[in-house]
């Protein structure tokens, strides 16, 4: 039975071989995303467009609280106590 079921699904391939890419991709993705030192780097800039008069308090405030919310589910992430969800 699997070799005919293989072959009854080969027109399905490049469907399978696509949505596999596009997992890793977005696996990829969202490593980068919520990868701590990626954070550290963007709450460093933030600050620096903070003192360059780039932005305001509280558009500050807003996107660091973004990021200190993306630097916690990290550290979770990677003392594995995740509940494998992600924003």
């Amino acid at each position: 039975m699997g070799l005919i079921s293989e072959v009854l699904m080969l027109p399905f391939a490049p469907v399978r071989g696509s949505a596999w890419v596009i997992g890793e991709v977005l696996r990829e993705a969202e490593r980068i995303y919520y990868d701590p030192a990626t954070v550290r780097a963007e709450l460093a800039r933030l600050e620096e467009r903070l003192e360059a008069g780039e932005i305001t308090e509280d558009e500050f405030d807003r996107m660091e609280d973004e990021l200190l919310d993306r630097l916690e589910i990290a550290m979770r992430q990677g003392a594995g106590t995740s509940d494998g969800t992600t924003r």
